[in-house]
């Protein structure tokens, strides 16, 4: 073998050599696959065992093999997971901790000023809208009141079962007790609606103001009645329980909440992550969790566990949400402070 042969081999394979160390930097380059073999923290903020939970564990999974990366369930329970957001709004902005958060408590802590969200809806990263359902009264399965009417009528305190001042549970509560003018007490501190049902199926509160898909499981498994649904949209679950407006005659006022609560409850369950990820790795993750809610095996999955899935995307849900939080008046918020206050009594 030749000098001249031996150099261009040596040439050729140095040559090789580098392409292949090219492709290898070019493969983990963070706008090919930044997730990849990484590990997320996927947070609820909420106890196990609830509607939460059960979400964010039934989409972990698809949402992993669409990253590439390790997805891990944190349960953080506390002040109807205003701690569990907190905690996201402030982690490292890499995109590797993602929540799955209640909107609807979300909005009304921002608008209350409440002392403990220490968050800004404008300033999150915005995934995606899981699910928004409407949301229904529920009483005990040996309560006496077995309608709205009924309800109105009956000369009692009405003990509602409720995590947080924002949990969903206890500001819809404090919404429909303003509203029908009810003597109310709601009772914080359950770790989320399991909790909280079980207190109402064992007598211990009186009622539960529950999104619909989880009263669905609720009434299945014979633990709560339900009374009606809260908004004008009747639920897809339960077609022959009335709204609340057709269950009572309602004045302007009356309507004005209902509606305005039916607009907040319409935020649902939504997916975000921490201000200030990177654009590229954002999209990644938008990407990831769209192609995650748009899975017709995820959303049939869904479907037969009673977890069903209304995706909106990331822009759509950032600006329901900002909608709700900025498009109020400053009597109507203050109207709205109000009625929250009721929760943290």
């Amino acid at each position: 073998m030749d000098m001249a042969h031996i150099l261009r081999t040596a040439w050729v394979s140095a040559a090789l050599a580098l392409c292949g160390a090219i492709s290898s930097v070019q493969a983990q380059e963070p706008g090919k696959a930044p997730f990849t073999g990484e590990t997320v923290r996927l947070v609820v903020g909420f106890g196990a065992g609830g509607g939460y939970d059960a979400y964010a564990r039934m989409l972990a999974p698809h949402l992993a093999k669409n990253l590439g990366a390790t997805v891990i369930v944190e349960n953080q329970p506390g002040a109807g997971g205003l701690l569990a957001l907190n905690r996201v709004y402030t982690a490292p902005p890499d995109g590797l901790t993602i929540s799955i958060v209640n909107g609807t408590g979300a909005a009304f802590a921002q608008l209350s000023g409440q002392q403990g969200a220490r968050f800004d809806l404008g300033k999150v990263g915005y995934l995606a809208t899981v699910s928004a359902s409407p949301w229904m009264w529920l009483v005990g399965p040996t309560s006496k009141t077995k309608t709205i009417q009924e309800a109105l009528k009956a000369k009692m305190k009405w003990r509602w079962a409720a995590g947080g001042p924002t949990d969903g549970l206890s500001d819809g509560a404090a919404f429909a007790c303003a509203a029908l003018k009810l003597d109310c007490h709601v009772v914080l501190g359950y770790k989320g609606s399991a909790d909280a049902t079980l207190a109402v199926m064992r007598g211990e509160m009186d009622a539960i103001y529950v999104s619909d898909t989880s009263a669905l499981n609720y009434v299945k498994s014979k633990q709560g009645i339900a009374l009606a649904t809260m908004g004008r949209k009747k639920s897809r679950f339960f077609p022959s329980e009335p709204t609340i407006f057709e269950a009572a005659k309602l004045n302007a006022d009356q309507q004005w909440l209902f509606d305005f609560r039916s607009a907040v409850e319409d935020l649902g369950r939504i997916l975000l992550t921490t201000p200030g990820v990177p654009a590229a790795r954002l999209a990644v993750l938008q990407a990831a969790v769209k192609a995650t809610l748009t899975d017709p095996k995820v959303v049939a999955e869904g479907e037969k566990s009673r977890r069903y899935i209304d995706f909106i995307d990331a822009a759509g849900t950032r600006k329901n949400a900002l909608t709700v939080v900025n498009d109020v008046t400053p009597a109507q918020k203050k109207r709205i402070q109000d009625i929250l206050a009721m929760a943290r009594k």
